[in-house]
């Protein structure tokens, strides 16, 4: 749906003409449920943590203005002048996220390049994490209303959040193109709900409206010391979901999603948190347990408990989503192996399944409710994760500031320290929660930083290897020419890396078999540092070769994926006659072997690429070559 409707407009800094009112206002919409979840649904438990028991603060009216202040100057400079005036204007073709932005800084990062590309891979591994944990603090927060209307439905919070997440997770299977239609109107219903229940508060309490001067939030920092830098740590959860306005660039674009903000979100947003502020210097420390529910009371709280977890449910759909489309682009990108890709929509290239990463998350997502119980112990693992990647964000910003843009290094370093000023500490107050649950996104982002890195690194191995063993194709063609082996009928697909050579596969098929088909083509397919590529842009090279032998090159995207036989129809319109039906493909499967002289990766690291190497989705499902038309042919290689 997203992908659809972005094609309705054409943003500013793209090109000149403005989306349409109504497109604009269907974009909006869109983005509200889609880009918006996350931080939509962040009232549920962040001016809660800021008075809970572990590093939060005594309530008194001084330490709920100073609170308020610091919430009302984060989502200002954090996600109005940081994310919507800076971070968005750098896209990669329209599109957004920590990976595309690693694409569009890398090429030009020189010696740094590896140091980048590091740093980028582990801000999206912590966003694994991110999805990981959003689902579950989000839905488990809005089940914990329960509680709030009466103590005897405390027993059945967990087993209801535990029945939401898994229905969550296997509904994904049928696609987000109906579910997605309604996200937006939620969110609507959402954001009038929150706004409602915080307005009469502040028409009450007044007086909270001052703590928009810094000040106080100055004065909060200066009193409290240590204290008051632990509170951020609780703070930095109202701009969770501040990296969704730049991941989902590439769906809306930048002004649906400005003109959502300021329109709906920023609005309602503040109206909640200053009504909870309100509630709060009301009704003292019996409000206090949970301030976002103690702003309504009777039976609306069944029906407001209702409209949270619905707003949390397209929250987490959100994350999920997110996770899918973000390994994707590591697969094209060459940092995770091949895994099972379902499109869930025949008309969005964009709404794909991935059963192997919605398992995972599923597993993990249940996990840290049952492990945790509790949204105040989630809380402290989740800040680490967000705080991290905006951090990598604001420092790959900086690549592109200096190598794509060419600021000064005083412009470019002044932003980005101003960025950095926030980011780190917002990290550095997350960093004390270590040992208080901080740990597990560390420990997820490791051990999916370790994945990608041992990928990359070994598909490289793999290729080195499989480059010496490969024939000049010239020489190869003159010998052809000079022995005029036989022929038959039909044409062979041949898989490469390398258009230079002749493939491995193909020496071992013509060594056994002693024939070629009349019509043989090298096909080799890339993947740009960009988005997606035109169908008018898709065949880079169909060179005829003679003998019969044709080079082709197609290329996609980070965002697209791949379709060989899709190719060939665009081949067909280009001079390339090939039947569908008379056609085979040559696919080789290696065998890996570790040998111990070799010192390119330690032992441990091998056997972890060999694993993932013999789970990776077969090449003809990946590529969506027909499997009853493949020809496989095994070779051993040492590593």
């Amino acid at each position: 749906m997203a992908k659809r409707m972005a094609k309705l407009h054409t943003e500013e800094g793209h090109g000149t003409a403005k989306p349409r009112l109504a497109d604009l206002a269907k974009l909006s919409l869109g983005a509200l449920g889609v880009v918006y979840g996350d931080i939509g649904t962040s009232p549920l438990y962040s001016v809660k943590e800021c008075f809970g028991k572990v590093h939060g603060v005594p309530l008194s009216q001084a330490n709920v203005l100073g609170v308020l202040s610091l919430v009302f100057w984060s989502l200002t400079l954090v996600v109005v002048v940081k994310y919507l005036s800076f971070i968005m204007r750098a896209d990669n073709k329209g599109e957004g996220g920590i990976l595309a932005l690693l694409a569009l800084v890398s090429p030009d990062a020189g010696h740094r390049v590896r140091f980048i590309v590091m740093l980028g891979l582990f801000g999206a591994a912590l966003l694994y994490g991110d999805g990981m944990i959003t689902p579950a603090i989000s839905v488990l927060s809005a089940v914990e209303g329960l509680e709030v209307a009466t103590t005897s439905l405390k027993p059945i919070v967990l087993p209801m959040t535990v029945a939401i997440l898994f229905g969550l997770f296997v509904i994904q299977k049928r696609g987000t193109e109906r579910v997605g239609n309604v996200f937006g109107p939620t969110m609507v219903i959402w954001f009038a709900a929150i706004a409602m229940a915080g307005l009469p508060w502040i028409v009450r309490r007044p007086d909270v409206l001052i703590a928009v001067n810094p000040w106080y939030a100055v004065q909060f920092m200066v009193e409290h010391k240590l204290h008051g830098f632990l509170v951020l740590g609780s703070v930095v959860l109202c701009i969770t979901g501040g990296e969704a306005l730049y991941a989902d660039m590439g769906h809306f674009g930048p002004r649906p999603i400005r003109t959502a903000w300021y329109v709906v979100v920023f609005p309602c947003l503040l109206l909640n948190y200053f009504g909870q502020g309100g509630v709060l210097l009301e009704r003292g420390q019996e409000a206090a347990e949970n301030p976002f529910y103690s702003l309504v009371s009777g039976w609306v709280l069944y029906p407001f408990v209702a409209i949270a977890t619905c707003a949390t449910v397209v929250a987490s759909q959100a994350l999920i989503s997110g996770a899918f489309s973000l390994t994707r682009q590591a697969v094209q990108l060459g940092f995770c192996p091949r895994v099972t890709l379902v499109h869930t929509s025949g008309k969005a290239e964009g709404q794909i399944y991935i059963p192997e990463v919605n398992s995972a998350l599923m597993v993990a997502c249940i996990g840290l409710v049952l492990a945790f119980r509790d949204s105040s112990r989630l809380a402290a693992a989740y800040g680490i994760a967000v705080t991290g990647t905006m951090g990598i964000t604001t420092l790959l910003f900086w690549g592109v500031a200096r190598h794509k843009w060419n600021w000064s290094v005083w412009r470019a370093g002044s932003l980005t320290g101003l960025f950095l000023v926030f980011d780190l500490a917002f990290f550095g107050a997350n960093a004390i929660k270590l040992l208080d649950g901080g740990w597990v996104p560390i420990v997820i982002a490791a051990v999916i930083f370790t994945i990608m890195m041992t990928w990359k690194q070994g598909r490289t191995l793999l290729r080195d290897a499989i480059t010496k063993d490969t024939l000049d194709l010239s020489l190869f063609m003159e010998d052809l020419r000079l022995t005029k082996p036989m022929r038959v009928r039909g044409t062979a697909v041949f898989m490469t890396t390398n258009l230079s050579g002749a493939p491995p596969v193909l020496l071992h098929h013509f060594k056994h078999n002693k024939v070629l088909h009349e019509q043989v083509v090298l096909l080799s397919v890339l993947t740009k540092d960009i988005p997606e590529v035109g169908e008018e842009d898709r065949i880079d090279l169909l060179e005829n070769l003679g003998e019969g032998f044709h080079r082709l090159q197609a290329t996609y995207g980070f965002m697209q994926t791949p379709n060989v036989m899709q190719v060939l129809e665009l081949a067909r319109t280009q001079g390339l006659e090939t039947k569908k039906n008379d056609t085979s493909f040559f696919l080789g499967r290696e065998t890996l072997l570790v040998d111990d002289t070799k010192k390119t990766m330690a032992r441990w690291r091998k056997g972890l690429f060999m694993f993932l190497s013999r789970n990776a989705r077969p090449a003809n499902v990946f590529f969506g070559i027909p499997s009853n038309r493949v020809v496989e042919l095994g070779t051993r290689i040492e590593l």
